[in-house]
Parts: C-alpha cells; structure tokens; sequence
C-alpha cells in the first residue's frame, strides 16, 4: 500500500524491488508516459505507458486479512531462523 505522494491509499503486486536503490514498482502504480521513436525493438514508436519506481519508505506491507497496512520486524525462531512478522499480530511472513 502506497502511504504518500499521488498515489496515496492505493494498493497493487510488486513487481520488482531494488534494495541498493530504495525502490519498489508497484502493478499499475505511478504510471508515466514515454514517447519512443520507431526502432528495431519497438516498430511502431509513439506514447508508451508503463509503471514507475516509488521510494521504498512511501510504500507498505498490506495485511489482506486484516484489511490495513502493517509495520514488519524481524524475529528469531525457536530454530535460530530470523523471519519478518507483522508487528500488529506477530504473524509470520513466509
């Protein structure tokens, strides 16, 4: 779930995520317009419409039972494995 900027309150899938960048590409999420020649890769040129990478720290995890967006930690398991939980429950991500 987006939590500021123009695409405040939307939610969508991850596409991709680049850690050493800090960004996230969210499906059908800050869409930008890019105008391309005709060239051997795409024939026809004109105005292409694809998503664009938002901050990492303008998104965040959507709990789908819940219906709201939650705060992640890291624990530890029983089994010394470190796993990401959501704050709110403790429930374990996989």
């Amino acid at each position: 779930m987006v939590i500021s900027g123009r695409e405040r309150g939307k939610t969508g899938k991850v596409l991709s995520l680049d850690v050493r960048g800090g960004k996230v590409t969210v499906e059908k999420l800050n869409i930008i317009k890019r105008h391309t020649k005709p060239s051997q890769r795409n024939r026809q040129g004109g105005i292409i419409e694809r998503e664009a990478a938002i901050a990492i720290s303008n998104v965040m995890y959507f709990n789908t039972d819940l219906q709201q967006p939650v705060r992640l930690g890291i624990k530890t398991l029983e089994d010394g494995r470190r796993v990401r939980v959501m704050r709110k429950n403790q429930q374990v991500i996989e």
